[in-house]
């Protein structure tokens, strides 16, 4: 169930982190790079862009949430704030798996 605030705004970006094209999901607002689920703190209702943050949201875990369904937690690099993020279906597996094992740095210094 989509919130009332909810904003779909799936444009494509280049990530600021790793400086890959990331492309439209096609589905719900792209809200984090699909090669290394990096993201940024954009944000105030999903999709909606007015956040002034703009920080680095880092990758910091994974969880099941009660819809059974795979999200990415992040920390917020600027202002400490936690956010989080469902999975994509076209995100880096190799990447969600490191960051559930906890090796997501040691991933990231391979790409």
């Amino acid at each position: 169930m989509e919130s009332r605030n909810f904003l779909k705004n799936d444009t494509e970006f280049i990530c600021r982190f790793c400086g890959a094209k990331v492309e439209q999901l096609g589905y719900t607002s792209r809200d984090h790079c699909n090669i290394c689920l990096s993201s940024i703190h954009i944000d105030i209702n999903p999709g909606d862009r007015l956040n002034t943050c703009n920080g680095l949201l880092k990758p910091i875990g994974i969880i099941l949430n009660s819809k059974k369904t795979f999200v990415i937690q992040y920390k917020c690099q600027k202002c400490g704030k936690l956010h989080n993020n469902k999975v994509a279906k076209d995100d880096n597996y190799d990447a969600i798996l490191a960051l559930s094992n906890k090796t997501y740095d040691d991933y990231l210094k391979k790409l």
